[in-house]
């Protein structure tokens, strides 16, 4: 297994040991950088797995199987896009008082998505919190 490692990294590589506070586990991490100290590789790796938690979230939670665009600004518009969607989503659960989860209420909305019919009578089973609220202030989407 060494030489094989060696075949396909013959650098020296540089082994730093840490311990979680949070957790108390101990991690070994293997870097090509000799010039940082051992704490500041420790950050690096905490920071850089709070950005991999981030993106698994992102898939399994907004569903983003991958980028359209690989501009920074492409990025972030697909991910800004699909938070607001996440948030309406969570927002319509709770005013509607909806059992179902986020995913099914998203998989749901994308099959009826272009049909025109007010969100109250999707949800028909659902324990809406008033049937008659005061809606007079609230703009109709349908209508604009």
């Amino acid at each position: 297994m060494l030489k094989k490692s060696l075949k396909a990294y013959p650098e020296k590589l540089r082994r730093v040991k840490f311990q979680v506070l949070e957790t108390g586990k101990k991690i070994v991490l293997l870097t090509n950088n000799f010039e940082l100290p051992a704490e500041t590789v420790a950050l690096l790796y905490k920071k850089r797995w709070q950005i991999e938690l981030f993106f698994k979230w992102i898939k399994q939670n907004l569903h983003i199987e991958k980028f359209f665009g690989e501009s920074e600004n492409a990025v972030k518009l697909q991910i800004w896009t699909a938070i607001s969607a996440y948030l309406l989503v969570a927002i319509l659960k709770k005013e509607l008082n909806v059992k179902e989860s986020q995913y099914e209420i998203l998989h749901f909305l994308s099959d009826v998505l272009f049909e025109e019919s007010p969100i109250k009578s999707l949800f028909r089973n659902s324990d809406y919190k008033s049937e008659d609220s005061d809606l007079s202030n609230q703009l109709s989407l349908l209508d604009l």
